[in-house]
């Protein structure tokens, strides 16, 4: 019996418009009218993950930058694993000479030192899956995440990485140059303490190695009285699959990355598809019921 659902947030819960359909956003209200404890898995940070949660009125744990901070479903911070300071310094070195850009997630949030790169970035991005939709169009939409402080502009990434009173959860590069990205991962092997992981192809995600989603969500569920076996994990990409190698009822999404799929006992619909809702009724069994507003 399923007790607990974790699911990840891009590319399984959001569908390709960053946004929780109205079929995701009912089975996991059905879910949880049914005493199943839904928390979300996520590489977002808790501020970015709460503004796409918040628009669907869905309320529950977060486990945000891929395990590196843990809420509760008020907000307040349970757990978490930051870099050190003198790895976060040589790693926001080593990716400077690469030459890629990248973010830094922070206990304060989420920074960017480059405005225009930030948006190239999400709009080239957003292109990919949404080619019909003009440029100038998800550019506007691209600069909520500026408008809404859910990505915040400094000066300099060295005030950041060398303040003692920030804490650095993780870096997040991008690439669309499969060469730099795999330097950069070959470089990054070389520092002990580190998790590396990606979730997309563009992207490499820089973590202590105890902030992993299936490290935070075994955890989570052992302060819930519930066991791994009794837990179901949906996700569609390699940041995922900490926690898809340890739940009794793993999920792959339709449009997960092959190699995730071969992971899961099970793969549901695409998150364009409302996967994340047809795997609710086909393992948990709870209908997609209509009376969820």
């Amino acid at each position: 019996m399923i007790k607990c659902m974790a699911t990840d947030m891009d590319g399984t819960l959001l569908n390709g418009k960053m946004e929780v359909s109205e079929e995701n956003r009912r089975a996991v209200k059905a879910a949880q009218a049914e005493g199943i404890e839904v928390v979300v898995a996520t590489g977002r940070s808790y501020v970015e993950a709460r503004y796409a949660l918040d628009q669907a009125d869905i309320h529950c744990p977060i486990i945000c930058a891929n395990g590196a901070e843990v809420r509760d479903v008020s907000g307040e911070v349970m757990n978490h694993f930051f870099i050190e300071k003198e790895t976060a310094a040589r790693i926001f070195q080593m990716l400077k000479q690469i030459g890629l850009y990248f973010e830094i997630h922070t206990a304060k949030g989420t920074l960017t030192d480059d405005y225009d790169k930030a948006l190239d970035i999400m709009v080239n991005i957003f292109l990919t899956a949404h080619s019909e939709i003009p440029q100038d169009q998800i550019r506007e939409a691209a600069k909520i995440r500026f408008t809404k402080g859910l990505l915040q502009l400094v000066d300099s990434y060295e005030e950041v990485i060398y303040d003692e009173d920030t804490a650095v959860y993780k870096f997040l590069a991008f690439s669309f140059e499969k060469e730099k990205l795999d330097e950069a991962k070959k470089q990054l092997a070389l520092i002990q303490g580190l998790a590396i992981s990606s979730s997309g192809s563009e992207n490499i995600e820089i973590t202590h190695s105890d902030a992993q989603k299936g490290i935070a969500l075994e955890q989570f569920i052992k302060e819930k009285g519930i066991t791994l076996e009794e837990t179901m994990a949906i996700g569609d990409n390699f940041n995922d699959v900490s926690m898809l190698e340890r739940v009794g009822f793993p999920v792959a999404m339709g449009n997960a990355n092959p190699e995730v799929k071969e992971l899961c006992n099970y793969v549901t619909a695409t998150n364009d598809e409302n996967g994340v809702a047809a795997a609710i009724e086909r393992l948990i069994g709870v209908k997609n019921h209509e009376n969820f507003s």
